[in-house]
């Protein structure tokens, strides 16, 4: 039987053959950095059937290698072979990303490497450039698959949806406004956004080119005099009729998606030249190259603005995790019951069932990633992928795992919830009971004004360290409201990140242990970073947990928590009762009680 992944392979490169080129790389990504592409940019997929959120890949005429995270090492050792392709595994001690490999295999001899410059930042491309030095040459080859992949998807265009300031706290003249008091002190006489939701949030717009993030495919232009939107417009439906009116109204030019090559480059003759500010992580490779002569390169400055939430942005935050707070409880209390009659339950039904219980929320408008539901050995892949047929059947004993989250016009949540299905083994509730005080450490946290994520990685970890277990993944990711479920420029891993935790920033707390061919363990909420107070010593910032969902106790190892974790243990779950509990059912209700009752 023929491998279609083989031949894809085998296709490529006759066409790498015929134009000359040693080597070709792709990315997972798009035109504008994104981490979820739509279906047109995901390449890698297409090539090697790997579904991951996190590969690159490199082919030579003798090599074909992936290159991806922690999160999907088993799920890629699993998968690749058949394609024909190596996994090469990063953010790992021995680790050798893409620029060094190519600068190795190079060899001090000629080596023409392609790129899709579209869906290849201008970052990434400098750092391979670098790494070769004069032996390698970099050639843009834009949509170089367009000519094997016959039925590629098109770009997308979806309905857009504006939103007021009842959900945004600040009008989109306000946020550009801003924007160009930025501008004036970068130097510069404009910015051009790539990056989808930069753009979203600075024009209070949302869509839905992209599966589980609310974004429109789009490139944004602000100067000093005018707003130029590059989109493609989308059939409106009864929500978003208006939509592109109104932002005319408020004085922004929209023009098609596949006019702003032509007319940025149109531009650099317009009194731009030198000084058009562009974030080289974000902007492509192949734009870039277009746009030399007039561009500056420097970080945006609206992610640092948009992940500093205002008040109004709180309030609807607060009101969605209450929401999706409701609908996990449900969701726990049918799946218990189910299981207790004794009827199947698979791990698509559960993640089905969820999806249910969150779409009779007025204001639902989709998952905000893939619902991992996953049963036992599933749940050791961080980013396991639960099938969509002959799913693994619960069972009455052991480690069920659920992360999940939703996309509301008030905000969006990610929540990870570990939960015993009956009997467990002792290594089971050990391991459940070391990552529920990392997480607990994390969300505890005391720290002082100008402390980075990366200064508080290791609170999560050291219980885990300290009986000699560890995870691959970042500890926390900063989430949007209504926006991506991972967005920056926070986080909270062991890599170096100097931005520092500010007020208004909400960050994930996701602490795990993951044992291939038993079981995984992983415990997430959302937290708000906020001001404690001021003395003597500086300023004082903590956490608020948005996430309410009670935290199952009947495995705990109480031996293992100290007083204080017990305390914040118990206080959690009285106030995920206290909150929850009038607005369910009285059965749901009464079994929340139980669950929530102190250890």
């Amino acid at each position: 039987m023929s491998n279609i992944y083989a031949d894809r392979l085998a296709a490529l490169r006759g066409l790498m053959r015929s134009k000359g080129w040693d080597a070709l790389v792709l990315t997972g990504s798009d035109p504008h950095g994104s981490e979820y592409p739509a279906p047109r940019w995901k390449q890698v997929l297409w090539l090697t059937g790997f579904a991951g959120e996190a590969g690159d890949v490199l082919v030579t005429q003798d090599h074909a290698g992936l290159w991806t995270d922690s999160r999907y090492f088993i799920e890629a050792g699993r998968i690749l072979p058949r394609a024909g392709f190596e996994l090469h595994k990063t953010r790992v001690p021995e680790a050798v990303p893409i620029p060094q490999w190519l600068a190795e295999y190079a060899d001090e001899r000629p080596l023409v490497v392609a790129v899709d410059g579209l869906s290849q930042s201008v970052a990434f491309v400098e750092e391979i450039k670098a790494a070769g030095g004069e032996d390698l040459r970099v050639v843009d080859a834009p949509d170089v698959l367009d000519a094997l992949w016959t039925d590629r998807p098109s770009v997308p265009a979806t309905p857009v949806l504006t939103l007021g300031e009842e959900m945004t706290g600040e009008s989109r003249a306000d946020k550009i406004l801003w924007l160009r008091g930025r501008i004036v002190e970068k130097g510069c006489d404009a910015i051009l956004l790539s990056a989808l939701d930069d753009i979203a949030w600075l024009l209070n717009v949302r869509g839905s080119d992209i599966p589980y993030n609310p974004l429109v495919v789009s490139y944004l232009l602000v100067s000093l005099d005018e707003v130029v939107w590059y989109v493609r417009k989308g059939i409106p439906d009864a929500e978003t009729a208006d939509s592109f009116a109104e932002l005319e109204a408020d004085g922004i030019t929209v023009l098609p998606y596949d006019e702003a090559e032509l007319d940025l480059a149109a531009h650099q003759g317009e009194g731009l030249t030198g000084r058009l500010w562009a974030d080289p992580a974000h902007l492509n490779y192949h734009l870039s190259r277009i746009l030399s002569g007039s561009l500056v390169p420097g970080p945006s400055p609206v992610p640092l603005r948009r992940a500093c939430k205002n008040e109004t942005e709180l309030a609807c935050l607060r009101e969605a995790h209450v929401e999706d707070g409701l609908a996990m409880e449900q969701f726990l209390y049918w799946l218990e019951r189910r299981l207790e009659y004794g009827e199947p339950v698979s791990e698509r039904d559960a993640a089905d069932r969820l999806g249910m219980f969150r779409a009779r929320i007025p204001a639902y408008r989709g998952d905000s990633f893939e619902t991992i539901s996953a049963y036992g050995e599933g749940a050791a892949l961080p980013h396991y992928v639960t099938p969509e047929e002959d799913a693994p059947v619960l069972e009455q004993r052991g480690l069920y795992l659920c992360d999940s989250g939703g996309q509301y016009l008030f905000g969006t949540t990610d929540i990870t919830r570990t939960v015993p299905l009956g009997e467990c083994t002792p290594l089971e509730k050990e391991d459940y009971t070391l990552v529920l005080k990392g997480h607990i450490a994390l969300a505890r946290a005391v720290f002082p004004k100008g402390t980075a994520g990366c200064h508080l990685d290791v609170l999560a970890r050291e219980p885990l360290w300290r009986a000699k277990r560890n995870f691959g993944h970042g500890t926390g990711h900063g989430v949007g409201t209504f926006l991506c479920v991972h967005e920056g420029p926070q986080d909270i891993r062991q890599n170096t990140n100097a931005q520092p935790l500010l007020p208004g920033m909400v960050t994930s707390d996701e602490p795990g242990i993951y044992r291939e061919g038993l079981h995984g363990v992983r415990h997430e909420s959302l937290l708000l970073c906020k001001e404690l107070g001021r003395n003597d010593f500086g300023t004082w910032l903590g956490f608020e947990v948005l996430t309410l969902c009670h935290i199952d106790t009947s495995i705990v190892l109480r031996e293992l928590l100290s007083e204080g974790e017990v305390e914040w243990l118990n206080a959690y779950n009285r106030r995920v009762f206290e909150v929850l509990a009038p607005r369910l059912d009285a059965p749901a209700a009464a079994w929340l009680r139980e669950k929530c009752r102190p250890i």
